[in-house]
């Protein structure tokens, strides 16, 4: 099939990888422009576009989308369909409905719940313990088109939201494989969403990750997972500021919440507002590196409260 794909992250390159691997012409992909780089603020190209390129696709990365000159470049790229994933820009209705078999989307949670920016990270916040990913056909409002297909799977309680990404980037790659498949074929199925059911997953914002230990082990230990690699949650320890990576759940404490329960090779065990004590086990300190507690705490010994 001739198909236009568009999408930017790490995310999107199996799905594109698929395609390719699947024999598919790519007509051309879409990307988002350049971006400014780390300290040297060098431009840097998409991870989509470093994959397009090595594989000889012609790459587009047009500023706007509803100005007239994109819906004429994918007019005279003439896709049988365009596959989104992840592209990070909201496509006008002239531009969806321009290819005969439409334009689907790659969108990593089971639709309708976690419609938005932020599905995966949502999911693990929430405390959720299976997702997947839905094909759809793309709509005028956000995630809210017919279902195509879904593949589902389970969220271990210690799975963070960067492992998560990256599995289901290969099972958005597998889903979207299959249905590119069944549109040729003419045996795929529509189902439209049960829109009273949907939730939204908005952008995830910096302040989300300060860590309130008055909350719940449970709650503080999905905002960890839930927050890798960005803002990641954050606390105080011994006056200074620390990134937390991995953290688990242990019993109960009679101690206040935010108290140091116990700091060392074990890593560092911390009060909550349910009672329970939560051990920080990977953290990373104000211009340092990510690392065990137990590490850390070399450097930076602890006051244990009695």
């Amino acid at each position: 099939m001739r198909i236009l794909f568009m999408g930017t992250p790490d995310f999107a390159v199996a799905s594109l990888k698929r395609l390719v691997e699947d024999g598919h012409e790519i007509c051309g992909v879409f990307t988002q422009p350049d971006r400014p780089k780390n300290r040297g603020h060098k431009l840097a190209f998409s991870p989509v576009k470093e994959y397009a390129l090595s594989q000889g696709l012609s790459v587009y990365q047009p500023t706007k989308m509803r100005d007239g000159t994109a819906l004429a470049l994918v007019r005279e790229l003439h896709p049988e369909l365009i596959v989104v994933a992840a592209y990070g820009r909201i496509l006008p209705e002239d531009i969806l409905n321009t290819p005969p078999y439409g334009s689907i989307n790659v969108h990593s949670s089971l639709l309708p719940k976690y419609r938005g920016a932020a599905p995966i990270n949502w999911a693990i916040l929430n405390g959720e313990r299976e997702t997947g990913v839905t094909i759809m056909y793309m709509a005028k409002e956000l995630d809210a088109g017919d279902i195509l297909h879904v593949l589902k799977t389970d969220i271990d309680p210690q799975e963070d939201a960067q492992t998560l990404t990256a599995r289901l980037a290969e099972l958005g790659a597998q889903a979207l494989s299959e249905t590119v498949e069944q549109l040729r074929a003419g045996t795929a199925h529509r189902t439209v969403q049960d829109h009273s059911a949907y939730t939204y997953a908005p952008m995830l914002t910096k302040d989300m990750g300060i860590i309130d230990w008055t909350k719940p082990a449970g709650h503080i230990h999905n905002q960890v997972r839930g927050l890798i690699p960005w803002p990641c949650a954050s606390t105080e320890l011994g006056g200074a500021t620390v990134k937390v990576f991995r953290t688990e759940v242990l019993g109960e404490t009679g101690k206040a919440p935010g108290a140091v329960a116990a700091a060392g090779k074990a890593g560092i065990d911390v009060a909550c507002g349910d009672g329970h004590l939560l051990r920080i086990l990977e953290l990373q300190p104000q211009g340092g590196r990510r690392m065990a507690a137990a590490d850390y705490l070399r450097g930076h010994p602890l006051q244990v409260e009695a």
